[in-house]
């Protein structure tokens, strides 16, 4: 942070904790990471917008990046390959994913059990992805073509809000926030929200703002998008049920939208991306793969705190964006 604040260290920028644990879990690690990210979203009233480029803080960002990547391919491998051997387009492929992932039901704990304090918790924990809904995919538009790019762009026209400022998915979640007595504001709870809530929307970031990633961040999208909707139709019966209704639209947003957009996605998004180029079909894989694991990690995390010893938690279908 000093050096974005224009006080140069005596030293470059590196990362190096001196243990060489991964980083998914490293909650200074994907700080950092966050930090340098946002230089290429809103960026920071203190900071100088040229520190973008600068040498020294890409170079920081790409050795994160280098060791983020390698992580996660790791934890995915096994799933990834096993997709892989089997048939079938890639549409059938991300989407049986989505549909066949076994995890924590936090979004059914959600729904039946949370307190409201527990909804709170879960709600500022993905602010810091929600609030910022679509941005990193926005980049993968100029790097596309084709068929692709135009599926894309529709999904995405529907995410800021189909030409309707009080529509956009991030106002949405915004009002969510403020109707649970929470702060709407854009990065309100980056101090406070764990490691993996930071690496749920930094890897959106990784695969949008590296051209080589693109099929990696097309794969993540989708399935993304097909492990939204019903999710969403528990947070929001959740909601209902702490008696919060002025927080439910964007959960109702999204049980209707998703069930397309999951669709569009997959099919016609990956489809057409494959159809052009069949060797990106391993990538595409690799981003479903790291969305359904990510999600997995932030579903133990949060249940694990609020019921550490509650073993009927774990297990029963994975609920993806909402979890």
């Amino acid at each position: 942070m000093n050096t974005l604040r224009g006080r140069r260290s005596a030293f470059p920028l590196s990362w190096d904790d001196g243990t060489g644990d991964g980083i998914v879990h490293d909650r200074d690690c994907q700080l950092a990471l966050w930090t340098i990210y946002e230089l290429s979203y809103r960026g920071f009233a203190d900071v100088d917008p040229d520190l973008e480029w600068d040498v020294e803080v890409v170079g920081l960002r790409r050795t994160l990046e280098t060791r983020f990547e390698r992580e996660l391919r790791s934890a995915t491998r096994t799933r990834v390959t096993s997709q892989l051997d089997q048939e079938g387009n890639i549409g059938d492929i991300v989407l049986g994913m989505a549909a066949d992932d076994q995890g924590p039901r936090l979004s059914s704990y959600l729904r039946r059990q949370a307190t409201a304090d527990q909804m709170r918790e879960y709600l500022r924990e993905r602010s810091v992805q929600q609030l910022k809904e679509s941005d990193p995919q926005a980049f993968l538009l100029p790097r596309m073509s084709g068929a692709a790019k135009v599926a894309l762009a529709e999904v995405q026209y529907d995410e800021f809000g189909a030409g309707r400022p009080e529509a956009l998915h991030q106002a949405l979640f915004a009002q969510t926030l403020a109707a649970v007595g929470l702060d709407p504001a854009y990065g309100a709870y980056v101090d406070q929200v764990s490691a993996l809530s930071l690496a749920s929307a930094n890897v959106m970031s990784l695969f949008a703002l590296n051209r080589r990633l693109v099929p990696v961040g097309v794969g993540h999208f989708a399935a993304f998008e097909a492990s939204s909707s019903t999710p969403s139709r528990r947070i929001a019966a959740g909601l209902e049920r702490l008696g919060l209704p002025d927080a439910i639209p964007y959960f109702d947003e999204h049980v209707e939208a998703d069930a397309v957009h999951e669709q569009i996605a997959a099919r016609d998004v990956c489809g057409a991306m494959v159809a052009e180029d069949p060797g990106v079909v391993g990538e595409i894989v690799f981003g479903a793969a790291c969305a359904l694991h990510l999600d997995e990690l932030f579903a133990d995390e949060l249940l694990g705190r609020w019921h550490p010893a509650d073993g009927e938690l774990v297990a029963g279908p994975l609920g993806g964006m909402a979890s």
